[in-house]
């Protein structure tokens, strides 16, 4: 059975990091539009809180992958990797159909050959050719993989279409499980994963989004199937990133349940005591981070489950 979890992580450190217009329309979570000046603040400050994170994570014992974006082209959410490539213990690596035209420039296939220096890549399965149909899914923000099981929950939305989403279940292998969830202003959620995550033994996950009663049994009931402990967060919580969680190992073996301080200071203590049972909990302000980019801790690392060679 394939691990839900690696110790190999690929984050991008931003150079142009800001507000990106492009994908406002249909991201609630993004909150700040900015000023010129605040441009050239927010990019210092969030990559100070970029370099406090990987450099946390390293002194964890995590092999984090730092590649430096480039000034040109200009990409202000390149610093979310994990929505164009995903890597896969197959060997596979697929990239995806992107909504906003200048997060199609973020995609850099020399990544993909610099990481062939150390895994073994088998395949790479190009899906962005869905683009020219208007049809997107976003990598593991549309996704939440269950790589044990093989299955892969989906909350559709302008960004995550159920034609690309059939198609990466017949090229992967995985079954797909769809759904619709909402905000509390009832815009559709715009990622799977700011709603939802899965470690080995837990699903955290806002069933309260979900606002078709029969939907929100079936995913309730398929986490369960999955051998998942569903652990519900609130619609508040979830606006606080509660939902953007990533499980990862450091090398010598230890789980790391990754979030930001904000979604940790919107936890319960029972919540928290369920969590740290089952994995460290290890969180980061990455505050400047989430009000204008729109997505937190999970939405910048790239999991690298590429076997070594």
């Amino acid at each position: 059975m394939q691990s839900q979890a690696t110790s190999h992580i690929l984050m991008i450190r931003p150079v142009q990091f800001g507000f990106n217009p492009e994908t406002a329309a249909t991201n609630a979570f993004q909150t700040k539009q900015l000023t010129t000046q605040e441009q050239e603040s927010a990019q210092s400050t969030a990559l100070r809180e970029f370099d406090d994170m990987v450099r946390q994570l390293q002194a964890s014992g995590v092999d984090v992958i730092v590649v430096d974006d480039t000034p040109v082209p200009h990409t202000p959410d390149s610093i979310f990797p994990n929505n164009w490539v995903s890597f896969h213990a197959s060997g596979k690596v697929i990239l995806y159909p992107m909504q906003a035209e200048n997060r199609r420039l973020e995609r850099r296939t020399e990544l993909i050959s610099e990481l062939e220096n150390r895994f073994q890549v088998e395949q790479i399965i190009d899906l962005t050719y869905f683009e020219q149909e208007g049809k997107f899914l976003e990598g593991t923000g549309s996704l939440v993989l269950d790589r044990m099981n093989r299955v892969a929950f989906a909350c559709l939305s302008p960004r995550t279409h159920p034609d690309v989403l059939a198609e990466f279940g017949r090229q992967t292998g995985y079954r797909t499980v769809a759904f619709h969830a909402v905000d509390a202003n009832g815009q559709a959620i715009y990622h799977t994963n700011v709603l939802m995550s899965i470690t080995e033994n837990l699903a955290i996950i806002c069933l309260a989004a979900i606002a078709d009663l029969d939907e929100r049994l079936m995913v309730r009931q398929e986490l369960e199937s999955l051998g998942k402990r569903v652990v519900e967060i609130s619609p508040e919580q979830m606006a606080s990133f509660a939902g953007n969680m990533l499980l990862i190992r450091t090398q010598q073996g230890r789980k790391l349940l990754i979030l930001s301080t904000l979604a940790f200071n919107s936890l319960t203590p029972k919540q928290i005591d369920l969590l740290d049972d089952y994995s460290t909990l290890f969180h980061f302000d990455l505050a400047t981070i989430e009000a204008n980019g729109g997505g937190s801790a999970r939405c910048m690392m790239a999991e690298v489950h590429l076997p070594l060679k």
